[in-house]
């Protein structure tokens, strides 16, 4: 499949970047999370955030998308507010943020994934119902469509809320640990759907956590520790001096 770009570009021609963060900050009552960011991400790559507990990963994520009050700064869609660019944006939450017990089924969650295309005066219908299946199909849950969501392991869980951001078919995909606690079968799924979303030229930003196998599975990292410490080329930013300040400590990563 060839790899395809987006046609976002200003007046002047100029190419937009999926993603632009400038002078970002976010505080909790008095304590800050994130502190005066200025990151622009590249578009089509596979793109990490890491860095230790406490970092302001999935802050950067939730600020993104408006979840978290942002103290300064501001973020940008290919250019606009992301209130006018929601249907380019798809998010994968935290497993443990997630209400398992809410009695619907597998099928119906990634339904939802459809609904800011359809319009909440619309309501889903025999396509919409297709395009679910297909989604759960591509993550390997085809036959668990009427399976109550509450009723699956974690791994199938985390497969159910990808097949819905599928379903949304953005341009950038947020992703907030998506491979944490997972079985083997499930983290091959997901890295394979990824691998193919970059090929078509999608956007995926994810917070992760394994420090072993980042220079293995994404292009681009981010390295936060409440401030940006670097970012950019796996090569270029995923060193042992900047694994040192962003963790502070020493690491055991054996970096090649």
């Amino acid at each position: 499949m060839m790899e395809q770009k987006s046609n976002h570009t200003n007046l002047d021609g100029v190419h937009l970047p999926p993603i632009e963060i400038k002078n970002l900050s976010v505080t909790y009552r008095t304590e800050p999370a994130l502190w005066n960011i200025d990151l622009s991400f590249p578009e089509g790559k596979l793109i990490a955030i890491v860095g230790p507990n406490g970092a302001g990963k999935s802050t950067l994520i939730k600020a993104v998308m408006g979840l978290v009050p942002i103290t300064a700064g501001k973020v940008s869609i290919y250019g606009k507010q992301y209130s006018k660019q929601r249907n380019k944006v798809a998010y994968v939450p935290q497993r443990g943020s997630v209400d398992w017990d809410f009695p619907t089924d597998a099928l119906d969650v990634v339904e939802m994934g459809l609904y800011g295309k359809l319009g909440w005066l619309r309501r889903p219908n025999s396509q919409t119902r297709e395009k679910a299946r297909d989604c759960l199909t591509k993550v390997g849950l085809g036959d668990y469509a009427d399976r109550q969501i509450g009723q699956l392991s974690g791994g199938q869980q985390q497969r159910v809320f990808v097949a819905r951001a599928l379903a949304q078919d953005p341009q950038i995909y947020l992703m907030d640990e998506p491979l944490n606690g997972v079985d083997a079968v499930t983290e091959e799924t997901i890295l394979s759907i990824l691998e193919d979303l970059r090929k078509e030229g999608k956007t995926i930003v994810m917070v992760h956590h394994d420090l072993q196998t980042v220079d293995k599975y994404f292009d681009w990292v981010v390295m936060l520790n409440r401030s940006l410490i670097s970012a950019g080329p796996i090569k270029e930013v995923f060193t042992k001096e900047n694994l040192d300040i962003a963790y502070q400590e020493k690491q055991r990563v054996s970096l090649q």
